[in-house]
């Protein structure tokens, strides 16, 4: 079923919810009747966001607070400090019931030096590696050269003494066999006792083939060099590499059998909605109803069913599902967090061909003291990750908006490794190349190549597939029985915003 659209244009001069502007804030947006989920991956991918069946993309050169659109790439993410502590305080609340004391605040803190460093560790392990061989060739090099003036000493020692030993019985008349007496050797004759002695080919073969294989593995050299200077009996047994916890490893450690919490996620499909999310449905209004009130400070009459239905709920997102697709499908779906028998959170997500989209998360503000916001995203990272295993082409994260003016929505800039999308080009840009200029300004292209230009460009607006007086009909044919010039401006700004593919596969509604 091919996608259905109305487009209702540009809306400025709005207020803004991230720097409360009352006029500051522009959009252009349009009515998703129904999608299909690669359409919406695509629409997504050129800085469009969903609200219900609501999707908008933000002006970004008009708008007071720029959104980007963030990505994490969680095959290549490693928690932080910050956020391992939040997995630790989670297992620690579940296997003793303990409650830390302190910081419980939702979102994380900016990120440490310790955080830093920590999300760099492929790195600094390679740099300890080099720095390890170079040290080792050096001891080596080092060692072999004490040992060879240590055997040269004592061979000339023992000469020194043998010949006093001959002497002492040649002066006493003491018979002795045929004895040879060293005399200091004359130049161009013999081996020189004052210099290392000359080592067999043999040695040096061994010690370059040691070197050699050291280098080659440098992980491993240090139990190589032992292992051939040490007899295996003597060698300690081999210890596990000291590798860094996966984040499935910090989230799954095993409890006790008598712990104190069981936690449980569960993923229920919300739209078209499933049987398990019709059953839970109340209960996880409530939930809504509470976080809206305590932590946006909403007054008891706005969290509303509706308005949370609409909100939340509603999807314009078709249910897909493929032989190679996940196991629960594509599609709009509620991620809720059980503790002991209760909804405590619901993280509401998109699961699309490339990516799972987060779209929004409430919670029991009793339980804000589990960071359950940050908890929630490292869960839905692993998510990712595990949905991954089966759907190849699915490795992304989508985290909705990263807006640098906006020290409350910074935090999404911790998921590392994470993009940030050029809002002109539309062109994936690593976000530790962006930030230098997003402090300069608020507006940035992050491409920085100049003659680059957005490649998936509305080229032949002509194509666009118009739905028209229950006709499905091209734009070409449709312009012809149109006498408004705003109408002509408003299908081909939609062509512009949507791109050539979009604009061929979707249905733009016009009445």
């Amino acid at each position: 079923m091919a996608s259905m659209v109305e487009y209702k244009g540009l809306k400025a001069g709005y207020r803004c919810g991230y720097c409360d502007s009352e006029e500051g804030k522009a959009s252009c947006g349009m009515w998703a009747h129904s999608m299909t989920v690669q359409d919406y991956q695509d629409l997504i991918d050129r800085g469009w966001r969903r609200s219900g069946k609501y999707v908008y993309k933000p002006v970004m050169n008009q708008t007071c607070c720029p959104q980007y659109t963030i990505r994490c790439r969680p095959l290549q993410f490693q928690p932080s400090k910050s956020h391992k502590k939040v997995l630790k305080k989670m297992l620690k609340f579940l296997a003793k019931g303990e409650i830390s004391k302190g910081n419980c605040e939702d979102e994380p803190m900016e990120p440490t030096v310790e955080d830093a460093v920590s999300s760099d560790f492929g790195l600094i392990n390679k740099l300890d590696i080099h720095c390890d061989l170079k040290t080792l060739n050096d001891d080596l090099k080092k060692s072999l050269e004490s040992e060879e003036k240590k055997k040269a000493k004592r061979e000339e020692s023992n000469e020194i003494t043998h010949s006093q030993d001959m002497e002492e019985k040649l002066g006493s008349g003491e018979p002795s066999c045929s004895v040879k007496v060293h005399t200091a050797p004359q130049p161009g004759r013999g081996a020189d006792l004052s210099k290392p002695p000359c080592r067999k080919a043999k040695e040096i073969r061994k010690e370059r083939k040691r070197l050699k294989l050291m280098q080659q593995n440098p992980a491993g050299e240090r139990e190589g060099f032992q292992a051939q200077c040490q007899p295996s009996s003597l060698l300690p047994p081999k210890t596990k590499s000291n590798e860094p916890k996966s984040l499935e490893d910090l989230i799954f450690e095993s409890l006790p059998e008598n712990a104190s919490h069981k936690l449980e996620v569960r993923v229920v499909r919300s739209s078209p909605p499933s049987s398990q999310f019709k059953a839970t449905f109340q209960e996880s209004y409530q939930v809504y109803k509470r976080y809206q009130m305590v932590v946006h400070r909403d007054p008891p009459d706005k969290p509303t069913v509706s308005q949370f239905t609409r909100f939340l709920c509603s999807s314009p997102l078709e249910t897909e599902n493929s032989p190679n697709g996940p196991d629960c499908g594509y599609g709009s779906f509620h991620q809720q967090y059980w503790l002991d028998g209760k909804i405590i959170a619901v993280g509401v997500i998109d699961i699309l061909p490339y990516c799972v989209s987060s779209v929004y998360l409430y919670y029991d503000p009793d339980y804000s003291f589990l960071s359950l916001g940050v908890y929630s995203a490292l869960r839905e990272i692993a998510f990712t990750r595990q949905l991954h295993e089966k759907t190849p082409q699915l490795s992304y994260y989508y985290m909705g908006f990263y807006i640098h003016s906006c020290p409350k929505m910074k935090y999404k800039g911790q998921y590392r490794p994470s993009d940030l999308l050029c809002p002109e080009t539309y062109v994936w840009v690593p976000i530790e190349q962006c930030l230098p200029s997003l402090e300069k300004s608020k507006y940035c292209r992050f491409n920085q190549d100049p003659e680059a230009v957005d490649e998936g460009r509305s080229k032949e607006p002509d194509r666009l597939q118009v739905f028209y007086k229950k006709a499905i009909m091209p734009y070409g044919v449709y312009k012809q029985q149109q006498r408004d010039p705003s109408e002509a401006a408003a299908v081909l700004q939609y062509a512009r915003l949507v791109g050539q593919a979009c604009s061929e596969r979707m249905l733009l509604f016009r009445n």
